[in-house]
C-alpha cells in the first residue's frame, strides 16, 4: 500500500465534508492496519477498480452517522432511518468520486463500486493489501477512512509509445 493513494481520499473527505456540514474537519494521525478493519456502528464499502484496485471503508458511529445525514438532508437528528442510510451510502460516493477524480489527474485512471452499507460494530473486511487509516474529526465526531489499494497488474500505466511518422520509403534504385 503506498501513502500517496490515501491523500486523494482524506483531502476529498475534508472537502466533501467541509461543505456539507459547514465546518471543516480535522485529519488525526495515519495509522496502518494488517486488515480493513472498523469497530465504527456504521461502515460505507466502496471498491476501487483500474489503474489502482482494493476496498475504502468510512467507519463512523450510529450517532456521527444520523448527525451527518440530518445536516445533508436538512432535517432534524432523530433517527438512523432508511433515509439516513441513503445518506450516508451517498456520502461515501461523493468522498470516494472525488478521490479517484485526484487519483486520475495524478495518472492513476480509476473507477468506483456503488456503495454499500453495513450496519453493526466490529466489522471486518478482509484486503489482500494493509490498510492506511486516518480519522477525520468533525463536530459531529469521529469518521475513520481505511484505504486498502494498490496497483493493479492487469492495468499498470503503460510506457508512452513513441509518435508515428509519416515515412515515404524512398524509391528503390532503378525506378
Amino acid at each position: 500500500m503506498k501513502a500517496e493513494f490515501i491523500n486523494p481520499f482524506v483531502d476529498a473527505g475534508i472537502n466533501v465534508l467541509e461543505s456539507l456540514i459547514s465546518s471543516r474537519p480535522e485529519a488525526g494521525q495515519l495509522a496502518v492496519r494488517s486488515a480493513t478493519f472498523t469497530t465504527q456502528q456504521v461502515s460505507i464499502v466502496i471498491g476501487v477498480t483500474g489503474a489502482v484496485e482494493g476496498q475504502v471503508v468510512y467507519g463512523m458511529s450510529l450517532v456521527t452517522a444520523t448527525k451527518i445525514a440530518a445536516a445533508m438532508s436538512s432535517t432534524p437528528a432523530m433517527t438512523f432511518d432508511d433515509m439516513s442510510a441513503s445518506a450516508i451510502a451517498e456520502l461515501g460516493n461523493m468522498i470516494s468520486g472525488n478521490a479517484t477524480t485526484l487519483l486520475s489527474d495524478a495518472g492513476c485512471e480509476s473507477q468506483i463500486t456503488p456503495p454499500t452499507l453495513v450496519r453493526g460494530a466490529d466489522v471486518e473486511v478482509s484486503t489482500s493489501v494493509p490498510a492506511l487509516v486516518v480519522p477525520l474529526y468533525t463536530h459531529f465526531g469521529k469518521m475513520e477512512i481505511n484505504v486498502a489499494l494498490e496497483e493493479s497488474a492487469g492495468n499498470a500505466p503503460r510506457p508512452a509509445q513513441a509518435p508515428e511518422t509519416d515515412t515515404e520509403t524512398a524509391p528503390a534504385p532503378g525506378e
